[in-house]
């Protein structure tokens, strides 16, 4: 969603805010062994492309990320703050980010290491603002962008004073009104439907494998099902969708994927004191089915609205939440949002978006890296390994711990209380001894962090207070 300086809460949601401790990056990778496809998506907000490029072959290709989610590739409004990328100028491809030399030149590095690239596409709607100048130098004023839209391509509902959306339980004031005062695109006709459909084809020209459709939600479904049925090469679609009011997700699921926001604040609710052990049947929430459902902790919305667990949450809950995410069977691709701190919730990136994770003392130098949390790349590791096996040999004594199998491919223990938790577990793991990807990665048969033995269909083991174990059949160490 694109927010205007005065940043306004998602309406639907709960907020919290916490402080938490950054955990360990890693800049040791396990290596994806599995044959199964690879569905985990990091979000680089704000990253530059080269040093996404960069990080592609450094990190994560090693790692087995499937994809990576970039900030929005065309022209945009000046100023340093994040949310300018998402008041587009024009669809020239120069942003903060870098211009359409180091756009490809990013996704020709991040296909060589194998990892996909989705780009943040923003079709609802253009700027917040009156006049100005973009980063590229092409001009514009209120609803006229020189050779690319006039005053005919936008909507004007005349329901509310400024055209601005406030009735979310009217569909028509959605899809039609200004979200955040943002210039909305007619979508409902045939220039602005062939002109977004001309810049998505632009972006697969160059390779780009998946689109982010922000403000999906602000477009009425008809209008989307029309604009992405002129695709070529049809690439992975993830539509942003609020749960709220009386446009839903189910409207969207026909299209690709849908954000699912009502995950988020599950987690948030389960993590934050109502009790893990809720979370065994997802699938049976009323929500889109998991085969639709594109799900997240936080993206770079909710982690400024305080609309989910987020870097600040305490307890370690955020990385737990995390954990469970990556390991749980609910959710057709999983997105890890790779940040930045911040204090001032209109800050843009660090350095420029020069995006640096060799840093010390956690988020020191700027950047979060979440990518590099040895439990998440880790956890990346296990999905990849689990695929789709069901899960097996759940088991909660008590509201704040859960642990369950993926199969006979791997098992998680997760502790959400403040005291340890030491039990034998049963597993369909096959014997032997195994890296706890938690805690450390396999290097030369041998495991730089905890290890657990498989013994007849059980093991033992201690999980700490508000931390986790995970293990899986491409970590297995040699004793």
């Amino acid at each position: 969603m694109s927010f205007l300086p005065l940043l306004l809460t998602f309406p639907f949601l709960v907020s919290s805010l916490y402080t938490l401790p950054i955990p360990q990056r890693s800049t040791q990778v396990a290596r994806d062994n599995s044959t199964v496809s690879k569905d985990v998506i990091v979000q680089m907000f704000e990253w530059s492309w080269d040093s996404i490029a960069a990080e592609c072959t450094s990190f994560l290709g090693p790692a087995g990320y499937g994809y990576v989610q970039a900030s929005p590739p065309q022209q945009h409004i000046t100023g340093t703050e994040w949310y300018t990328d998402y008041q587009p100028v024009s669809y020239n491809l120069t942003s903060k980010r870098g211009d359409r030399t180091q756009f490809q030149n990013m996704i020709d590095t991040c296909h060589t290491a194998g990892v996909k690239v989705i780009a943040d596409t923003i079709f609802n709607h253009m700027t917040g603002i009156d006049s100005g100048t973009g980063v590229a130098g092409s001009t514009f004023t209120e609803y006229v962008y020189p050779g690319i839209y006039e005053s005919q391509d936008f909507h004007y509902c005349g329901l509310e004073a400024d055209n601005l959306l406030t009735n979310y339980d009217n569909e028509e004031e959605v899809w039609t009104c200004q979200l955040d005062g943002l210039a909305d695109l007619a979508t409902n006709t045939e220039y602005v439907r062939s002109r977004l459909a001309e810049y998505a084809n632009d972006l697969i020209s160059l390779g780009v494998d998946g689109l982010r459709l922000d403000a999906a939600k602000s477009i009425p479904p008809t209008d989307l099902a029309n604009i992405t049925s002129r695709l070529t090469s049809p690439p992975y679609l993830t539509q942003e969708v609020v749960y709220g009011g009386a446009v839903t997700p189910e409207m969207y699921t026909g299209i690709g994927n849908v954000q699912e926001f009502r995950y988020t604040t599950a987690l948030l609710d389960a993590f934050s004191g109502n009790g893990i052990s809720n979370l065994q049947n997802l699938s049976d929430q009323g929500w889109i089915d998991s085969s639709d459902a594109n799900v997240f902790v936080t993206n770079h919305d909710t982690e400024r609205g305080g609309d989910s667990l987020n870097y600040n949450s305490p307890n370690n809950t955020y990385t737990t939440a995390l954990i469970f995410s990556l390991a749980s069977t609910y959710g057709n691709t999983v997105t890890i949002l790779s940040s930045y701190s911040f204090s001032d919730q209109n800050a843009g990136a660090p350095n420029n978006g020069t995006g640096d994770c060799t840093g010390t003392g956690g988020s020191g130098d700027g950047w979060i890296c979440q990518h590099r949390w040895v439990a998440i790349s880790g956890m990346t590791g296990f999905r990849n390994t689990v695929g789709s096996a069901e899960m097996t040999n759940w088991v909660s004594p008590q509201s704040d711990q859960i642990a369950f199998g993926r199969g006979d491919l791997g098992f998680v223990a997760i502790n959400n209380d403040d005291f340890d938790w030491s039990t034998t577990f049963a597993t369909s793991l096959s014997d032997g001894t195994y890296c706890d990807v938690i805690t450390g990665v396999v290097s030369s048969s041998s495991c730089t962090g905890s290890n657990f033995t498989v013994s007849g269909g059980s093991f033992s083991a201690t999980v700490p207070a508000r931390s986790a174990i995970a293990i899986h059949s491409n970590a297995t160490v040699t004793v």
